[in-house]
């Protein structure tokens, strides 16, 4: 007698023996052992034997018994849900179901979602071009984006959203504001505003057309030190960002004495974006890798010989909006010691998405991988944890009095340079203050940055004496 776990007698149940091999048989890699078994099986039924047969393991199988579940389910919604349902409805509701349930990053994309993904990856929708906020249940302008139709229709920063069109935005949240603000370009779309300074709201007629939101923005806080602020990373943000730290450079007429590098409120955005951000200040070494079950989602990403800063300090201000791949980014030049970390925890969103398409209109996100910084910490739920964990804070002034000098005694000894110090001079070094200060001094978290990487210009050249 043959022996395996499961008894059928042979003879009587003939098709049913045949129709389990078939099951637990097909498709396997070992196509020749397979075929061994099958004709060993068939000579035993052929023999008149008793013959017993491994059955496919039934955790491994499809439950019948859950999937009769799911076709009562749905046919109780067909036959006795209070409005008549379309069966394709239905279907999409519950594969949405079964991906949301997985985790909260993976989801069903239908056409909508689908081109809402393009929009955040390509960095280009219809819309009016203005950043927003929420304030006491109101949308509030932050600021209209540069030579585009909202600030050529006049509106400010400051602006009180009340009303679209005719809808109230009182109890919308901002996505659902932010998506009416978006449309088809061409159209127009009419903001009633509430201003400072003026008694009764005031109506804007913008005209919506393609805007391209910019993720890298720079200029120079001080002289000698630059600041790039990364919003998202989208397709070609590595390639800006390279553009951008060269155009600092040229403008300062050299090596930047420091760098900071604004990744706060950075969602993440493209994996490769990121990893051509950090290529760019590093010479050699692991960037990233990711773990996953399957083959493809299994991968190494390393940097190229070049740093385009030649080693300037840099400092990287992360928080808890700061995910994915921003994470990536700190983490990397964390790793490598190319940078200090500054702020507060980072989200901790250390999953891979892969955008697997159904047909031209449908998709699925799903999650297959994990990312690992290049010494093997993972992201997910522990983000990255800053090197100087500086938290966001208002700056007062406490006394701006002068304080009592030397130089206020009558009579006292001349100073070699005190001649050259004299009314107009310190006149002009408040002004350069002052504009120094209009950046920093409403921002906490940059100035501490920006004061670090001047203690480290200080240090630097004394290192270098002494090795010389």
């Amino acid at each position: 007698m043959k022996r395996v776990r499961s008894t059928l007698q042979a003879l009587p149940l003939r098709s049913a023996i045949l129709a389990a091999c078939f099951i637990a048989l097909p498709g396997l890699a070992n196509a020749q052992d397979s075929s061994s078994d099958n004709s060993q099986i068939l000579e035993g039924i052929q023999d008149g034997e008793r013959v017993e047969i491994t059955l496919p393991d039934p955790e491994k199988q499809l439950p019948l018994d859950d999937l009769r579940k799911f076709t009562e389910v749905f046919a109780r919604i067909k036959a006795a849900y209070v409005e008549d349902v379309d069966d394709r409805q239905l279907l999409e509701s519950a594969i949405k179901g079964m991906l949301s349930d997985l985790d909260p990053h993976s989801t069903y994309l239908a056409p909508k979602d689908y081109e809402k993904l393009e929009e955040s990856t390509s960095g280009e929708f219809g819309g009016l071009g203005i950043e927003v906020g929420m304030e006491n249940g109101f949308v509030k302008v932050i600021a209209p984006i540069y030579d585009t139709p909202a600030q050529q229709a006049g509106v400010r920063a400051g602006d009180l959203i009340i009303k679209l069109d005719e809808k109230p935005v009182k109890g919308m949240s901002l996505d659902e504001a932010v998506q009416l603000m978006r449309g088809k370009p061409g159209t127009i779309l009419t903001l009633t505003v509430m201003r400072e300074g003026q008694n009764a709201p005031v109506e804007i007629d913008v005209e919506r057309d393609v805007i391209k939101v910019t993720s890298v923005k720079s200029r120079m806080i001080e002289n000698g030190y630059g600041y790039v602020r990364l919003t998202q990373f989208q397709a070609e943000t590595g390639e800006q960002f390279t553009k951008a730290l060269k155009k600092l450079k040229e403008d300062h007429g050299g090596d930047l004495d420091g760098l900071v590098l604004d990744l706060r409120n950075n969602p993440g955005g493209v994996l490769q974006a990121a990893v051509a951000t950090a290529d760019a200040l590093l010479d050699e070494g692991l960037i990233v890798y990711t773990e996953g079950r399957i083959q493809s989602s299994r991968l190494r990403f390393s940097a190229q010989d070049g740093d385009v800063m030649a080693g300037t300090p840099i400092v990287v201000l992360i928080n808890g909006g700061s995910a994915s791949a921003s994470e990536i980014l700190a983490g990397a030049l964390q790793d490598h010691k190319r940078a200090v970390i500054m702020g507060t925890q980072s989200f901790g969103k250390g999953s891979v998405q892969t955008v697997i398409p159904l047909d031209e209109t449908h998709a699925i996100k799903m999650t297959t991988a994990r990312y690992y910084t290049p010494d093997g910490r993972s992201i997910q739920a522990t983000g990255i944890e800053p090197d100087i964990e500086v938290r966001p804070a208002e700056l007062k002034e406490l006394d701006s009095r002068p304080f009592f000098t030397e130089a206020d005694l009558s009579g006292h000894l001349i100073g070699q340079d005190e001649k050259a110090v004299g009314s107009e001079a310190g006149n002009e070094h408040s002004e350069a203050e002052s504009q120094a200060g209009s950046v920093t001094d409403r921002d906490y978290q940059l100035r501490s940055a920006l004061n670090l990487l001047k203690g480290l210009h200080i240090l630097t050249p004394q290192r270098a004496d002494s090795v010389q």
